[in-house]
């Protein structure tokens, strides 16, 4: 994908959503996203075998307020006030989800839920969330340029 339509899906919001990290690869998605100006955040879940451990490392790698309770619930209050953090958009780029799909599933599953219900909150404010997972995993669609 060339970073030209890159840029021009990133700015999408209609297509936002959870992805594996495309094959253009995170320079480039890093790229179009600050020429977009869309903020991007990147974490690692290297450390993250539990649900808490992971909500922790988002936590710290976003930057959220104090009063962010490292629980499902807090994630997405701060996912969906970014006021922090204004932007046109937002790219969150998590590597090593491995470690936590293959530990905790359910926490893993309930994650993405989270996940998916800031990208739509967003979406419902004409601004894309993007989130984007550095693994190869077959339940979670490759970003495309048709569609």
């Amino acid at each position: 994908m060339k970073r030209d339509e890159l840029l021009n899906v990133l700015v999408d919001c209609r297509r936002a959503g959870i992805y594996r990290l495309p094959p253009c690869g995170r320079t480039e998605l890093l790229e179009a996203a600050e020429a977009a100006g869309l903020v991007c955040f990147q974490v690692s879940f290297a450390d993250a075998d539990r649900i808490g451990r992971a909500l922790g490392e988002l936590g710290q790698a976003l930057g959220f307020p104090e009063w962010y309770g490292q629980n499902l619930d807090a994630l997405k209050d701060c996912l969906t006030d970014l006021s922090w953090c204004q932007a046109a958009g937002y790219v969150l780029i998590i590597a090593r989800a491995e470690i936590l799909h293959a530990e905790d599933q359910v926490g893993f599953q309930a994650l993405n839920e989270v996940f998916a219900a800031a990208v739509a909150e967003w979406r419902s404010q004409a601004c894309p969330m993007w989130v984007f997972y550095d693994l190869p995993a077959d339940e979670l669609a490759i970003l495309a340029t048709h569609g």
